[in-house]
């Protein structure tokens, strides 16, 4: 028995000497799951360089033009009203609560000299205006002048060292080019996005006197109002204005100023505090039909003449109603907004030639346009 015993208690001294060796030196040959590999097989793309810009990026067009972008922020301040210090109407009605009203929008940095190109409805009222650059810096920025019509407003900050935005070609652009929209949406800081010219020379949209709008899908929002559309070189072909949108938000469908438009608004209140455009006295009207009829004029695309002033620019050329304006300098015209963009846009005092369509048959005019009267907002 005793032999037993002995015989025992060395069997266990041995498994557990062992278990403890094994358990030191080799602990996985205890997992009850067995031996596995503790490494995961992948495939890895090989490293590459961070300079190198993969095929179909718009980093460059990006890193161009985003530097140049700038946010707008706005201020106005509260506006007493009539009732302010009266003790009975705060007693009925309380604190009417008069605070400031701030805004947000972009803008374009187009000139070393510190001159932005932005929306007029970005600043219009404000009584302060605050520029932040890319870069951080900030500036207060002041007006240098508005045009309502057209949507566009220019401000000017004193600042060394500013990004300068490449003005693009806008009147070369075609339906489905590439571009990039950028800007400040909702404030949630710079932001860029993709898309395509979804349509040229929209207008009677409601939005401006003069519209004449490229239609992009890239997204905008809210924020983005006065930032830049820019093409896949990094150059601006328009100013970002509108949306439509039935939720606050980018629905796919936005308008931008085309950068020649800026361009012309731009020179003109630099150099002469307004946008002078010219004008030549006529009353226009869509070319219908029964209007075609009317005045036995052949002519199926242009903007039929219903009235024509009294020694006006047009009748001193020999306007006379009932023409058909078809091309102005040589640029075919279609409705009335076409007709009266492409008058504003003629230079006062430089003749233009009018291709016109009679009953008799096509006659060319040099029209010498005058300045377009302020109160007269209507007319061409």
């Amino acid at each position: 028995m005793k032999r037993f015993w002995l015989l025992f208690s060395q069997s266990v001294t041995v498994l557990l000497a062992a278990y403890f060796v094994v358990a030191t030196l080799k602990p996985a040959w205890l997992d009850g799951r067995g031996i596995r590999s503790t490494t995961v097989a992948l495939i890895e793309a090989p490293a590459t360089k961070a300079a190198t810009v993969p095929p179909g990026s718009f980093r460059l067009a990006a890193q161009k033009s985003s530097s140049a972008v700038v946010s707008i922020n706005t201020s106005k301040n509260a506006r007493s009203g009539p009732h302010d210090m009266d003790p009975w109407f705060k007693f009925f009605f309380g604190e009417q609560g008069n605070a400031p009203q701030v805004g947000l929008g972009s803008g374009v940095i187009v000139s070393a000299d510190g001159y932005i190109l932005t929306n007029n409805h970005v600043v219009e009222s404000a009584d302060e205006i605050d520029v932040i650059l890319n870069d951080s810096r900030r500036a207060p920025a002041k007006v240098i002048g508005t045009d309502p019509d057209s949507d566009l407003a220019v401000l000017k900050i004193e600042l060394d060292r500013l990004p300068v935005m490449v003005l693009g070609n806008s009147d070369s652009l075609q339906v489905g080019d590439q571009v990039l929209a950028i800007g400040n949406p909702f404030g949630v800081g710079q932001t860029v996005t993709s898309g395509i010219v979804s349509a040229l020379g929209r207008n009677q949209l409601g939005i401006n006197t003069f519209e004449n709008f490229i239609q992009t899908d890239a997204a905008i929002n809210p924020g983005n109002s006065g930032g830049a559309l820019v093409d896949i070189e990094g150059n601006l072909l328009g100013i970002n204005t509108a949306i439509y949108s039935r939720s606050g938000g980018s629905m796919g469908i936005g308008f931008a100023i085309p950068v020649s438009t800026a361009k012309l608004v731009l020179e003109g209140i630099v150099k002469d505090g307004q946008v002078t455009r010219g004008w030549i006295g006529v009353e226009p009207s869509e070319l219908t039909p029964e209007l075609a009829q009317t005045f036995g004029v052949s002519a199926r695309q242009g903007v039929i003449i219903t009235g024509v002033l009294q020694n006006g620019p047009a009748a001193l050329a020999g306007m006379k109603p009932g023409d058909v304006v078809t091309a102005v300098a040589g640029r075919e015209v279609h409705n009335v907004a076409e007709l009266l963009t492409q008058v504003a846009a003629l230079k006062p005092g430089t003749a233009a030639a009018f291709e016109v369509q009679r009953a008799d048959g096509k006659t060319n005019l040099q029209v010498t346009p005058g300045v377009r009267p302020k109160a007269r907002r209507q007319a061409q």
